[in-house]
């Protein structure tokens, strides 16, 4: 199957009786080593169809080559390096060496020794047969380990894939396979998930399952002992690690659009979308959230954000670039974050409404005083305003992220203006609660019509699409070649969310073009629910959409209409979905009502959410 790659920086046709003799790196054998090679454009199309309106040249290989013009010019080892994040710890162990990198409990390590043991790692998974562009996997809370494997998988020219702690066994079994793992990392308190994955598997005969590394907890001495003999994984991390030489040489990527990790959105198990990061676009976009945030070397980052949400929005990496110190939280609970920022000073961290809402509503008994400002940085759906003006009144100050998985994380942010300030407080709300600008590794953020491509003019009122132009985009679907080209219609990226542009060209998300349901910084699909409602015997129709929490954001709100002679209660349907869905996918809330349809039989859903909206939040 032909394919045109993007190899230093100019398009190059690959037959399929061989490769011609310029294209040598682990994107292409990311590609090679799966069984559909979708994420790649076919030479029956050019890379200018797929994406027509970008800016620059006609000719593609008259603007690459424009440097060419004047003479005494070259481009060699000496001034051309593809950027990766892998050189970010690696200057962290000269410039920081004795710095603190990473506390977790009794835990800590310095950036010598992260480094020392990432090359050890990355060293231990050649051993064990991980060749370039092959998927390494992860199924693990905010550990050391998590952190580490960021910067050891690419080390050894592998593709990081962090697959969500909160998946059941079922998505974990699809996603292992269409991520074609060879290695998957699991902390101790899931892997009974993991063993039931493998088990599916092992019912496909096309499905090779991955090598289980059993990732135990060092605060946790019983961990590495509750597994007898015939059920403990057969390699340890700790012990894999010192398996690995210290000297290892990094197999650096070729290019620097070479793919460094794959990254799962919505998981939806009939489509699963693998987002796929550049070493290139990580490197930007790790640079420019240190600017968003501020860290310098003296910041101390606490990880309550998960790190396998959009690599920990870059700043695993970004934090290695400044040198800052990094505090690791398994478990994010008030009495969690309040004792770690006294413990440690920490200065900077980061989540989703949902963790804003539970600080602001935690039990006197939990909370402890700041013993400074401490900045957060929130994103994953639109924070309420009351979030953010109750947060600033216990001390700590708010700013507002906005991206998706498909451009690293964050991609836009609320820079504060200072005439604002002398505001009324609820209007700084109202206004630190816009999605803002683009940041600095974006060439372009705009709000346009999807249909003309016409950007929207900033009155505050038009809506349109919210498109993204620019390096920290990702470079496409995993194996899914329709899904890419959608997606970069037009030469620029559509979000599928609905916005207006302000009169300051500061942008606000008002609503979703599709029906996902955003539920503490997750993505549900209510397509995938409504199938699990279908197959209850008693239901007739469903529909899903979601309904407003004050906790989690959203949660699902299914309305239902049973089959004549059938009765179920709504306990009933909520157990049922639990029982074949991650439980935070389940409804929430059942509503017995005939389902409102146009004249050609489709589901009203506007009219659903109006009745959900009205229901108001469950507690």
């Amino acid at each position: 199957m032909a394919m045109n790659l993007l190899v230093n920086n100019s398009w190059t046709v690959q037959g399929s009786t061989g490769i011609t003799n310029n294209i040598n790196n682990s994107w292409t054998r990311l590609v090679s080593s799966l069984s559909t090679r979708s994420l790649f454009i076919p030479v029956t199309h050019s890379y200018r169809e797929y994406c027509s309106d970008f800016a620059g040249s006609d000719n593609n290989s008259e603007q690459e080559e424009s440097w060419n013009s004047m003479e005494g010019l070259v481009r060699c080892s000496a001034n051309h390096v593809p950027l990766s994040p892998i050189g970010f710890l690696e200057r962290a162990a000269k410039a920081y060496r004795d710095r603190t990198s990473i506390i977790y409990g009794s835990l800590k390590h310095t950036w010598a020794q992260t480094h020392q043991r990432c090359l050890k790692l990355a060293s231990a998974l050649t051993q064990l047969g991980i060749s370039r562009g092959d998927v390494v996997a992860t199924l693990a809370p905010n550990v050391p380990a998590m952190y580490e494997l960021h910067f050891a998988v690419p080390m050894a020219g592998a593709v990081l894939c962090t697959l969500n702690a909160r998946l059941d066994s079922a998505m974990i079994s699809v996603l292992l396979s269409h991520s074609e793992a060879k290695i998957v990392f699991v902390d101790h308190q899931l892997l009974e998930i993991v063993d039931g994955a493998l088990d599916l598997l092992a019912q496909n005969a096309d499905s090779k399952p991955p090598v289980v590394v059993l990732i135990a907890d060092f605060d946790e001495s019983s961990s590495s002992t509750s597994f007898t003999s015939e059920t403990k994984p057969p390699y340890e991390y700790e012990s894999l690690l010192e398996m690995g030489n210290s000297g290892f040489e990094i197999r650096r990527p070729k290019s620097e659009w070479d793919p460094i990790s794959v990254n799962y959105t919505s998981g939806t198990t009939s489509r699963p979308k693998g987002v796929v990061y550049s070493h290139r676009g990580a490197y930007l976009n790790s640079l420019a959230t240190v600017l968003l945030h501020g860290i310098d070397s003296m910041s101390v980052y606490l990880w309550t954000v998960p790190m396998f949400h959009c690599n920990g929005w870059c700043l695993i990496w970004g934090l290695a670039a400044q040198g800052g110190t990094n505090i690791c939280l398994r478990k994010v609970t008030p009495k969690g974050i309040f004792d770690s920022i006294a413990l440690y000073n920490v200065t900077l961290m980061g989540g989703a409404p949902t963790v804003l809402n539970m600080i602001v509503n935690s039990p006197v008994s939990d909370r402890r005083p700041l013993p400074h400002k401490v900045e957060v940085m929130t994103g994953g759906s639109p924070p309420p305003p009351q979030f953010l003006f109750k947060m600033e009144e216990m001390g700590f100050g708010v700013n507002h992220l906005y991206g998706l998985t498909e451009t690293y994380g964050p991609g836009t942010y609320c820079s504060w203006k200072p005439e604002w300030d002398s505001l009324p407080s609820d209007e700084r709300s109202k206004l630190k609660a816009q999605q803002g600008v683009q940041h600095v590794g974006l060439d372009e953020v705009d709000i346009k019509d999807p249909v003309t491509m016409q950007s929207v003019p900033p009155d505050g009122k038009t809506m349109g699409e919210i498109m993204f132009r620019g390096n920290t985009v990702m470079i496409g679907y995993l194996k899914d070649l329709k899904g890419t080209e959608k997606a970069f219609k037009g030469g620029w990226f559509r979000s599928g969310d609905l916005a207006v542009k302000h009169p300051d060209y500061y942008i606000e998300v008002k609503d979703r073009l599709k029906d996902i349901i955003i539920s503490g910084g997750e993505n549900i699909s209510t397509v995938e629910v409504e199938t699990i409602l279908f197959s209850h015997p008693a239901v007739l129709e469903a529909a899903v959409v979601a309904r407003p929490d004050n906790h989690w954001g959203q949660t699902p709100c299914a309305f239902v209409k049973l089959k004549d002679g059938y009765n179920a209660n709504e306990h009933e349907l909520i157990q049922f979905c639990r029982d074949h869905l991650p439980h935070y996918m389940a409804p929430r809330t059942v509503i017995f009502d005939d389902i409102p349809k146009t004249s050609t039989g489709k589901i009203q859903k506007f009219v659903l959410r109006e009745k959900a909206k009205a229901l108001g939040s469950l507690f």
